[in-house]
């Protein structure tokens, strides 16, 4: 190489190691909203049951839904969501409990986020 020509990385005014970092980082965790349905809770946050609308569920689902502890103040977390259309059904955790839920169901239920 002759003394004129600069070096590419040297242009761009960073090296290698820099554009390895800035490209493999993570992007950070967007902070969940202050209430929501519990359908839109992002996987893995976890937050408490702050309202339920029983009156929008049949009576035998939503005597179900009480029995497995999903009722107001209960602490769940979404662990998974189906990957068809309706995205149904939505994985929940409950205590050391996995219960799947449908999204209708989980649209009845108003949370709001908890710190871990």
């Amino acid at each position: 190489m002759g003394q004129g020509r600069i070096h590419p990385a040297r242009t761009l005014n960073f090296d290698l190691d820099q554009l390895l970092r800035m490209t493999c980082n993570k992007p950070p965790l967007m902070a969940a909203p202050a209430a929501m349905t519990l359908d839109l809770l992002p996987i893995g946050h976890p937050a408490r049951i702050v309202a339920v609308d029983w009156a929008s569920l049949a009576e035998e689902e939503a005597l179900r839904l009480q029995a497995l502890g999903l009722d107001e103040g209960a602490k769940v977390s979404v662990a998974y969501r189906g990957i068809f259309a309706g995205r149904d059904p939505i994985a929940l955790t409950v205590g050391r409990m996995t219960v799947a839920l449908r999204r209708a169901h989980a649209r009845a239920m108003r949370v709001e986020p908890i710190s871990a």
